[in-house]
């Protein structure tokens, strides 16, 4: 299966439609901390990944709702070491790894995100959270030993 994206900063392409999706957070976060990280995640996913919102629901009166994602996100829980292992693992694996430093839970201003982000290299940073996209082989061979967050072995 195929979709066409197009968007004002992205020419048209054809793109394979992602056979599976992780967010894994920082299991040393609060629980407010970790839905945020979840939730900033998959808003970035379904950006990058429009092909992933499912058909609108309906309901028994016809009326409808959006998509939903028919692949699910599970969440899953690492250490903040682990975090950076995994998102270049899952570079060298070929998915499409999201990140988000821990830069972002340090300010309401992006302009200051952006501009802490600016100063450290990438092999450098932090992160609260990672979101992996793309085949299911390569994605559960580098997940799957995670626990989901909130059933992390103490």
């Amino acid at each position: 299966m195929t979709t066409s994206t197009t968007t004002p900063t992205m020419p048209a392409t054809v793109a394979p439609v992602p056979e599976r999706c992780v967010i894994v957070v920082d299991s040393g976060l609060a629980p407010g901390r970790a839905a945020n990280a979840a939730a900033v995640l998959a808003l970035t996913i379904g950006q990058r990944h429009p092909g992933l919102v499912g058909a609108p629901l309906l309901d028994a009166k016809g009326q409808t709702m959006p998509g939903l994602i028919p692949i699910g996100i599970s969440v899953l829980a690492a250490t903040q070491d682990e975090l950076g292992v995994l998102a270049s693992a899952g570079d060298a694996a070929g998915v499409d790894v999201l990140r988000f430093p821990v830069e972002g839970q340090q300010t309401k201003n992006y302009t200051e995100f952006l501009a802490a982000v600016s100063q450290v290299e990438r092999v450098a940073l932090r992160y609260v959270g990672i979101a992996l996209v793309g085949g299911k082989k390569p994605i559960s061979k580098l997940v799957g030993k995670l626990a989901l967050l909130g059933q992390e072995k103490a």
